[in-house]
């Protein structure tokens, strides 16, 4: 769409601001709000962002990270991406669109940038002649005040797994958040209330990776954005909670030829499955460890990982075992693919899809043969060997796994490790509730 079109259009809906948003290293939201008579302003010479923005901490703070404070903080451009404008139905006047970002010294794409990173992982996958299909499935928490400063779970009940409607929702949160969902056409197809007390999953449709990790990042906005105007908080947080268990962030994938058939599908194959879904198999069994620090980013992270959890503890596989960490659903042909459950909420849509892309194109590549699908119930080590149980850990796995971080660009992992690492930092050095409470009257 030309931009001129395009501020025609939106003139026509009644639009006159578009908000243009983009993801840092983390998957929060970062952007800038634009009349929309400037638009094609901004189109032509794009949107000025510090560059450090990609390594700002959650509470504010600028992370060293090479590039950016040692470089004098340079700039990055941040361009709109015109295909991906639409209204947002609880802001009238107000139009999304996603960008792109660019270093501004050549006009290069920025390696860092996360939708970058998603794109050069897709085009790996390419040049086997594939194309990833991505279904994402995230959960997430719903609070409200406690009254005290704080927060507490929403409408929260012991019991309501898996249910809809006001017993465990009764202010029909999922009703409205379908019903904002389906007008900004990111694929929301159904809601309802998850297994932990104030748990919620909206599902997201499959489509094309890119595509798909667009709209898992501006659902989670959208969530966001839709809770506050509600004076609640949505977290995506992995496991904001001691009795309760935590959100996860699986990704169903399967991939198609040149001519749109699932190529993972194979009825005289293995369980059904074809030579190629085997090798995607094993190549993300192979580089599990360095993907737990894509799909399992923060300290807390590794706080849902464990036995009986039904989150992920060991690397394995099996045929709809959701002991396993990935699964493999009993639908074949077109509805051929795989599960992984690796993921918790925190993860960057972005950066933990390209991590799983990686994965699978290096499994099909080097021609990587998984070993037998677990059978019966998981979370036996005597059978497979344990994921990273701790963030610094499965960080020196990335840092290890020179294969996966050639696919996703050197510059890119550099930084993320970096980032990543001072965050372990800090936390290491801050004194915790526990701690307090554990130590403090006794010792």
């Amino acid at each position: 769409m030309s931009t001129e079109r395009a501020v025609q259009r939106l003139s026509e809906q009644g639009i006159d601001i578009v908000r243009i948003g983009y993801s840092d290293l983390i998957g929060t939201e970062r952007g800038k709000d634009v009349l929309v008579e400037r638009l094609g302003d901004v189109v032509e010479s794009g949107l000025a962002f510090c560059q450090a923005v990609y390594y700002t901490s959650p509470q504010g703070d600028v992370v060293p990270v090479p590039g950016g404070i040692d470089r004098g903080l340079p700039d990055v451009t941040i361009r709109p991406d015109l295909s991906t404008l639409v209204p947002l139905p609880w802001e009238p006047g107000v139009a999304s669109c996603l960008g792109d970002a660019f270093d501004p010294v050549g006009d290069k794409p920025f390696p860092e940038s996360p939708r970058e990173v998603m794109r050069a992982a897709a085009a790996r996958l390419g040049e086997l002649g594939l194309t990833a299909l991505v279904g994402p499935e995230l959960e997430y928490f719903l609070l409200e005040p406690d009254g005290a400063g704080g927060w507490r779970r929403y409408d929260d009940a012991p019991g309501n797994v898996y249910v809809a409607g006001t017993r465990g929702d009764r202010g029909s949160h999922v009703l409205r958040a379908l019903r904002m969902l389906r007008q900004m056409d990111i694929g929301a197809t159904m809601g309802n209330h998850e297994f932990s007390g104030g748990q919620f999953e909206i599902n997201l449709h499959h489509s094309e990776a890119v595509n798909a990790a667009d709209r898992a990042f501006r659902f989670k906005s959208a969530i966001k954005e839709l809770a506050r105007q509600d004076g609640l908080m949505a977290t995506f947080m992995a496991k904001p909670f001691n009795d309760e268990g935590g959100s996860g962030f699986h990704v169903h994938l399967s991939c198609d030829d040149a001519d749109g058939r699932n190529v993972f599908d194979d009825p005289d194959g293995a369980y059904g499955l074809s030579e190629t879904a085997r090798h995607a198999i094993g190549g993300v069994l192979a580089h599990a460890p360095a993907l737990a620090a894509l799909l399992n980013p923060t300290i807390n992270s590794y706080k849902r990982f464990g036995p009986d959890t039904l989150a992920p503890w060991l690397i394995d596989w099996g045929l709809d075992n959701r002991s396993a960490m990935l699964r493999v659903p009993p639908e074949r042909g077109a509805g051929s693919r795989m599960e992984l459950r690796l993921g918790d909420a925190t993860a960057n849509p972005y950066l933990g899809i390209s991590g799983l892309l990686a994965a699978v194109y290096l499994g099909v590549r080097d021609r990587i043969d998984p070993p037998a699908p677990l059978e019966g119930y998981g979370y036996d080590t005597s059978r497979s060997p344990l994921l990273p149980m701790s963030l610094p850990v499965a960080l020196d796995a990335l840092d290890g796994d020179t294969a996966l971080a050639e696919v996703l660009g050197k510059e890119f992992v550099s930084s993320f490790l970096a980032y990543k690492r001072n965050e372990v930092e800090r936390f290491s050095q801050f004194v915790t509730d526990w701690e307090f409470r554990e130590y403090a009257y006794h010792l």
